[in-house]
C-alpha cells in the first residue's frame, strides 16, 4: 500500500430526515473523525507499568460545510430538520476504497455567517447503534 493524500473522496453521504442518503460531499469543506476506544486502568500496586482494558468503542465526527439548499442535494435538506427527535442518521464516508459507515446523532448544528459574507454550516455527530466503528 502507498502513501496517499486525503484529497478524492468518493463518498459522504447522511442520511436526511427521511432516511434517504444524501451525497454532500461538494458542500463539505473540511473534517475530523474519530473512533476513540475507552481504557479501565486496573493496575495493581504490584506493577510497575500501567495495565488497562479496552472498553467500549465510539465514533465521533465533525464537519464544515457551505450553504446550499439545493433540492435534495444540499446539506439544508439534511441538516436543517435536525431536532431532538430526528431519528438516526447513517454517515457514510469513503476515500482510497475504504468504506466507514456508522449509525450516528446529531449532536450540533451551527450555522454561521461571516462578516465577508461567508454562510457556512457546522456540525457534530456521535455514534448511535451501539455497534463497533468497523471500515469496510
Amino acid at each position: 500500500m502507498s502513501k496517499e493524500s486525503g484529497l478524492g473522496w468518493t463518498t459522504f453521504s447522511l442520511d436526511d430526515e427521511g432516511g434517504t442518503a444524501r451525497a454532500i460531499k461538494n458542500q463539505v469543506t473540511s473534517l475530523d473523525f474519530s473512533t476513540p476506544i475507552n481504557m479501565q486502568d486496573v493496575t495493581g500496586i504490584d506493577s510497575s507499568a500501567m495495565e488497562r482494558l479496552s472498553l467500549l468503542s465510539d465514533f465521533q465526527c465533525n464537519f464544515d460545510a457551505v450553504f446550499e439548499d439545493t433540492s435534495d442535494t444540499g446539506v439544508w435538506d439534511v441538516l436543517s430538520t435536525a431536532t431532538s427527535t430526528v431519528a438516526t442518521r447513517t454517515l457514510t464516508m469513503a476515500v482510497s476504497g475504504q468504506t466507514l459507515a456508522n449509525e450516528t446523532l446529531i449532536q450540533s448544528v451551527d450555522w454561521s455567517r461571516a462578516a465577508d459574507g461567508s454562510f457556512t454550516v457546522a456540525c457534530s455527530l456521535a455514534l448511535q447503534s451501539g455497534t463497533v466503528p468497523t471500515w469496510s
